[in-house]
């Protein structure tokens, strides 16, 4: 870790102009690095951070040993952040770059951007199904960051792509079929896929359980909260999906049935 990337990391004094300065500099990528991040997690969205972030995208400076490029995932999931759609097509762009979680950081990050341009190059990551979704030989992850782009494509209302997230059910790893039965609820509010989610939430590994919640949460599916209350994890986490859970639902449901009892769910684990 660089000098000029620890003294940023412990100096509150850090600013805006700082910030810029350095993701627009190229002899630290250290430096380059925490920039991109800081801007993204204090919300800068002044043009001239947001044109360097988009730059970013782009640098072939900062490569892994494996070829990955830090620089550009810190720089999408900043922009993420941002609110800015002129970004967009830059992190579509991105999509296709071979570092899985460059792919990955562009899926969230169009996710948070909410723009339905994004949903036709998001459904051809999913062309292929579940027989092509294997891992890479050699690799922790899968061939396409799947749980983000199934995700995405649920909060993005794309209801085209029911049919590709379908077969991701069967999917051999849980978080991948958690995201696709997460995404189907939100596409047709069937109660079977969040009943799925819910029957989840009685798995043995903490890690599974924690995910299963957190989708739950982005649901809005309103019958799970006894059973996200009753979930054997860390109560902050289960405030924070129910938080989430009534915060969905409210998005698409004025009524106020059964709010009271979420409160109370949420009282009792405070």
């Amino acid at each position: 870790m660089s000098d000029s990337y620890s003294a940023a990391v412990d100096n509150p004094a850090y600013t805006v102009q700082q910030a810029i300065a350095n993701i627009q500099q190229r002899e630290d990528l250290g430096a380059r690095y925490y920039a991109a991040w800081w801007l993204g997690r204090f919300r800068v969205r002044q043009p001239e951070a947001i044109s360097a972030l988009i730059a970013a995208l782009e640098d072939e400076s900062d490569r892994t040993p494996d070829g990955g490029y830090p620089l550009r995932r810190n720089a999408a999931s900043a922009l993420g952040k941002l609110d800015d759609l002129g970004c967009v097509p830059a992190l579509i762009a991105c999509l296709d770059c071979e570092d899985y979680y460059v792919r990955e950081s562009a899926a969230q990050a169009l996710e948070m951007l909410q723009d339905r341009s994004a949903i036709p190059p998001l459904k051809k990551l999913l062309e292929g199904g579940i027989e092509v979704a294997v891992l890479v030989a050699g690799k922790p992850h899968l061939v396409q960051p799947y749980e983000a782009i199934i995700e995405a494509l649920g909060t993005l209302q794309a209801r085209e792509a029911i049919p590709l997230i379908e077969p991701f059910l069967k999917h051999f790893v849980e978080k991948v079929r958690y995201a696709a039965a997460r995404a189907l609820y939100q596409l047709t509010t069937n109660p079977h896929y969040g009943d799925i989610l819910i029957k989840a939430l009685q798995g043995e590994e903490l890690q599974l359980r924690r995910s299963a919640l957190m989708d739950l949460g982005a649901t809005g599916y309103l019958p799970a909260a006894p059973a996200i209350a009753n979930t054997l994890a860390e109560n902050s986490l289960k405030l924070v999906a129910l938080k989430e859970l009534l915060e969905n639902y409210l998005k698409t449901n004025s009524g106020s049935e059964n709010i009271s009892e979420i409160l109370t769910l949420m009282d009792g684990l405070l």
